[in-house]
């Protein structure tokens, strides 16, 4: 079974190869001989397909072993190990699973590059290319040229090139609580809430951004402009032509649960999900494009996620059940009964088409068409423990 094409842009994306000509003019004895053009988004070493290549990355903990799952195929392969794994993030192309006192970074070999009026899909073989430096917990974003890791240890910005041709590099290390690449920067925030704007080497870029964030915690990147977590809402940055503008968010007056410490959304989606005071205190949904928070009375939540706009949010209760709520309503519009509970590390992951549901005590993972009422579409015996699962391929 395959997954439909996509038309979605992502933010999150590895750099593609630029249209290069050749032209050739007749000479007086003939025809001059014939050029061969590269073509246009060509990668070397990679394949181009007409399908957005989703993988699922998993790590069981047990063993350290590193796997891959294409839904399409339901193919599974081994790709390499993170002994000590504790957790996991992706940043479409790379996945990282952090040790405690590092983080593994894993080449899935699946990545989309969005051109604005289109989009190419490629893959090529997976691969480890090396450990960077990190103390959990950790947070990955990249664009075309820099990807960012952030850990206790502070940022570390990773060149793209380097990693696409199989190593880690010299990163750059920098203090920081959260680092978004985004409008040819990066923007990083201080434990203090200071919000800079850095360049690619991690150097001030003598930008100014009127605006803190304070006890920063979870960042999403949208096509509706970057977010920071903080602790009294959250902060919308955006760029134009060099121009920065930061909106904050505030949660409302009397907000009835805790902030949130994560974001999580389907791929470039502007709306976003987060457990609100660790999980207990239901669910914080944000509508990045009305800058409005609305919170869920879900129950205790052990992983979220958004759809998108006008699509629903996903929840995974404490008891194994996930359900849909409507994020404009508040209002629940379906429930899947998945385990008996909720592990620990589980993960509800979004694509365009298909929701992910990872059950390690069951060595499965689960597939659901969030656009029909939760629907249990198929459930892959994988015969390991998904014990960490992200996804790739956006």
């Amino acid at each position: 079974m395959k997954l439909g094409s996509t038309t979605r842009a992502v933010l999150a994306c590895a750099a593609g190869g630029l249209l290069a000509t050749g032209c050739g003019g007749a000479t007086g004895g003939g025809a001059a001989p014939e050029e061969t053009a590269t073509p246009h988004g060509y990668v070397e070493g990679a394949e181009e397909t007409a399908e957005a290549q989703w993988r699922l990355v998993m790590a069981d903990t047990g063993t350290g072993a590193l796997h891959m799952l294409d839904p399409a195929t339901e193919e599974v392969t081994e790709v390499g190990s993170a002994p000590g794994a504790e957790e996991a993030a992706a940043d479409g192309r790379f996945a990282y699973f952090g040790t405690g006192s590092g983080a593994v970074v894993l080449d899935s070999g699946t990545w989309t590059v969005d051109h604005g009026d289109h989009v190419h899909y490629y893959r090529a073989d997976p691969a480890v290319v090396g450990e960077v430096e990190a103390e959990g917990p950790i947070q990955a974003a990249a664009d075309t040229t820099t990807a960012a890791l952030t850990s206790r240890a502070g940022v570390r910005l990773l060149d793209r090139a380097a990693l696409e041709e199989g190593g880690t590099g010299e990163p750059a290390a920098r203090e920081g609580a959260a680092a978004l690449p985004y409008g040819g920067h990066v923007v990083a925030v201080g434990a203090d809430g200071a919000v800079t704007v850095l360049d690619r080497d991690g150097e001030p870029a003598g930008t100014a951004v009127d605006a803190r964030c304070p006890d920063p915690a979870g960042q999403a990147l949208t096509r509706r402009g970057a977010v920071l977590g903080c602790a009294d809402g959250a902060l919308v940055l955006t760029e134009d032509d060099g121009a920065w503008t930061a909106d904050t968010v505030p949660y409302p007056d009397g907000a009835p649960a805790g902030p949130v410490t994560a974001f999580h959304h389907r791929p470039g989606a502007a709306v976003l999900a987060g457990a609100a005071g660790g999980g207990d205190g239901g669910v914080w949904v944000l509508d990045v494009g009305e800058r409005a928070w609305t919170h869920l009375d879900t129950g205790p939540a052990a992983a979220v996620s958004a759809a998108g706009e006008e699509l629903p949010v996903l929840v995974l209760g404490e008891d194994g059940t996930l359900r849909a709520y409507d994020p404009a309503t508040g209002e629940q519009t379906a429930a899947a009964e998945l385990m008996d509970e909720a592990p620990e590390g589980a993960a509800v992951l979004i694509d365009t088409n298909r929701a992910y549901v990872n059950e390690p005590a069951a060595d499965a993972v689960h597939e659901i068409d969030y656009n029909d009422d939760l629907r249990l579409a198929r459930t892959f015996d994988l015969g390991f423990s998904p014990d960490l699962m992200v996804e790739t391929g956006w």
